[in-house]
C-alpha cells in the first residue's frame, strides 16, 4: 500500500500517529506543503526545523518532499502522481487547520481516495470534554479537572522503520521559500537562544526534567531564574509529543525525581495549552472577535505613538521594556513578562489587544494561534477565564517583587546598568545625581514614562467602568 503522509504541526519521528500508521502499512511519502501566515520568527524556526527533519528523514532512508500550492489540489495532485492508496495527516485545531482537514476529506473521497487523521497534538480530543450539561467548558478549572478525572493518553510510540516510496518525486529546494531573514538579517539572537528541530526539542526536555523542574512553580515567575522548560515553540512546531512530556512527567513523579507539587504545577500548564485550543474548536470565533461579546464596543483609544513606543521596548517602564526588548533580540519573552506587557499595552494604554497579539504573532517563535489569542483576551479582561477588567498590573511592584536584584533588566536595558536596584525600577524617581553617577539622562540615554502609571490606570478603570454601565 502506497501511503502520502501530510505533515503539518507534526515535524518529528517520535510518538507521531500518522507516520507510524503510514509506516505499518507499506510504503511511505511524506510530504510538506509551504504554510501561508506565519510571523517572522515562525518563519526562521520553520526552515531550521525542516532541515533538521530532512536530516532525520534522509537517516530513516527516506526523502522529504516540498511542495508550494493549495493545500487541497496540492494533495490531491501529488496523490494521483505517485498512485496513493491512501492520505493520512495529523489534526491541527484551529479553525483553519479544521476546516482544511475537511476539505481535504471531502475532496479525496470525491477522488475515491481513503484518507485518515490523528491526535498527534493534545492529550484528549476537546470534543470528548464537557459539562454534564453537555457544553463546552468556559472555565479552566473545572475544564481541567474533568480532564484529569478522565486522562489516560495512549503511551508514546517509537520512531518507526519507514519504507519510502518506490521511484523518484519531484520536489522543490527548501531555501527556494526564502524563510530566513534577509536585508537585514535580525535573526543573530534567535540562532544564539535557540536549536529548532526534534533533536533540539529532546535535549531542552532532558534537561529541563533532569533537574530544572524541580524549581518550576516558584522559579517560573523569576524572568532571571531560566526556571521554565522553553519548550513552546517546539511543541508549536510539533518537535515533541506532548505525550511524551505527560507520561514521562508522571513517571518522574512516581520515582521520585521530580517532587509532586512542581510536577503538577507543570502539568496544569501543559493544561493550559490544552484550553486554549479546546476553546478554538468550541468558540472558533474568538480568533477575531473577543470571547465576551460585550466586549466588541469597548472603547479602545489605539494610539499609534503608544503602540510603537511599546513594541520598541521604549515605554519608560524597565520590566515593559525588557521584555520587549528579549522579545525582538530572542523571538521569546518569560511568561510573568508576557502578562505584564500584555496588560500595559491593553489596560495602561488601552490599546486593543488584537494589535499586541498581532505582534507577538510576528516576533515570538512559539506564536501559536490557541495560546496568543486565549492569553491576550486573558490580559484584556474579554476571553475565557479572564482576569477581571479591574486586575491591572502595576508594572513597577511586579518588577520589584519578580526581578528583586534587577537581574533581568540589567540583561536588557545595558543603559540601566549602574542604577540602584531601589531605582532601576523606577529611574523616574532618581535624584539628578544618582541619575548622572549611573551615566543616565532620563530622555535621552532612557526614555521618560509615555504614560503615568496612577493615571493611566484610573483612566482603565473609569474606561471599563463606563462601558460596563
Amino acid at each position: 500500500m502506497k501511503t502520502l503522509y501530510l505533515l503539518r504541526e507534526d515535524l518529528r519521528t517520535y510518538d507521531n500517529p500518522a507516520l507510524d500508521y503510514a509506516c505499518s502499512n507499506g510504503e511511505v511519502l511524506p510530504v510538506f506543503i509551504e504554510p501561508e501566515g506565519l510571523g517572522g520568527a515562525s518563519k526562521w524556526w520553520l526552515h531550521y526545523s525542516l532541515v533538521a527533519l530532512m536530516k532525520s528523514y534522509h537517516e530513516l532512508g527516506c526523502p522529504l518532499v516540498f511542495r508550494r500550492g493549495d493545500p487541497v489540489s496540492t494533495v490531491l495532485q501529488l496523490a494521483t502522481e505517485v498512485g496513493a492508496d491512501q492520505v493520512v495527516w495529523n489534526r491541527i485545531y484551529s479553525p483553519a487547520g479544521i476546516g482544511l482537514g475537511q476539505e481535504l476529506k471531502a475532496a479525496l473521497a470525491e477522488a475515491g481516495i481513503p484518507s485518515k487523521s490523528f491526535n498527534g497534538q493534545l492529550l484528549i480530543e476537546p470534543t470528548k470534554v464537557l459539562t454534564q450539561q453537555q457544553t463546552p467548558y468556559k472555565v479552566f478549572t473545572p475544564f481541567w479537572r474533568a480532564c484529569r478525572a478522565g486522562l489516560a493518553p495512549a503511551q508514546p510510540i517509537a520512531s518507526p522503520t519507514v519504507k519510502p516510496l518506490d521511484g523518484s518525486v519531484s520536489s522543490e529546494r527548501l531555501q527556494d521559500w526564502a524563510l530566513l531573514p534577509t536585508r537585514p538579517d535580525w535573526s543573530g539572537g534567535l540562532a544564539d537562544r535557540w536549536s529548532p528541530g526534534e533533536q533540539g526539542a529532546q535535549q531542552r526536555w532532558r534537561t529541563f526534567l533532569g533537574g530544572v523542574i524541580n524549581t518550576y512553580k516558584d522559579g517560573r515567575d523569576v524572568p532571571s531564574a531560566q526556571s521554565t522548560s522553553f519548550l513552546s515553540p517546539h511543541l508549536a512546531f510539533g518537535e515533541i509529543s506532548v505525550r511524551q512530556i505527560w507520561h514521562e512527567t508522571l513517571n518522574a513523579i512516581q520515582e521520585g525525581r521530580v517532587d509532586e507539587t512542581n510536577g503538577n504545577k507543570f502539568l496544569s500548564e501543559i493544561g493550559w495549552r490544552e484550553f486554549s485550543r479546546y476553546l478554538l474548536v468550541h468558540f472558533p470565533e474568538v480568533i477575531d472577535r473577543p470571547f465576551n461579546p460585550k466586549y466588541e464596543a469597548f472603547p479602545w483609544q489605539d494610539s499609534p505613538d503608544l503602540l510603537a513606543a511599546w513594541q520598541a521596548g521604549k515605554t519608560g517602564y524597565p520590566i515593559v521594556d525588557a521584555g520587549m526588548r528579549e522579545l525582538w533580540h530572542t523571538g521569546y519573552m518569560h511568561n510573568r513578562v508576557r502578562m505584564i506587557t500584555a496588560s500595559f499595552l491593553t489596560k495602561h494604554c488601552l490599546t486593543h489587544w488584537q494589535h499586541g497579539m498581532e505582534w507577538f504573532w510576528d516576533t515570538l517563535v512559539d506564536a501559536d494561534i490557541g495560546n496568543n489569542t486565549a492569553s491576550w483576551q486573558w490580559a484584556a479582561g474579554c476571553g475565557a477565564d479572564a482576569a477581571p477588567y479591574f486586575r491591572i498590573f502595576n508594572p513597577i511592584l511586579q518588577s520589584e517583587k519578580f526581578d528583586k536584584q534587577g537581574d533581568y533588566l540589567r540583561v536588557w536595558l545595558p543603559e540601566l546598568t549602574k542604577l540602584p536596584n531601589k531605582y532601576i525600577h523606577k529611574p523616574w524617581e532618581a535624584s539628578e545625581d544618582i541619575l548622572k553617577a549611573a551615566s543616565v539622562q532620563l530622555g535621552e540615554d532612557y526614555p521618560n514614562p509615555i504614560v503615568d502609571h496612577a493615571e493611566a490606570r484610573q483612566g482603565a478603570l473609569d474606561a471599563y467602568q463606563a462601558f460596563r454601565n
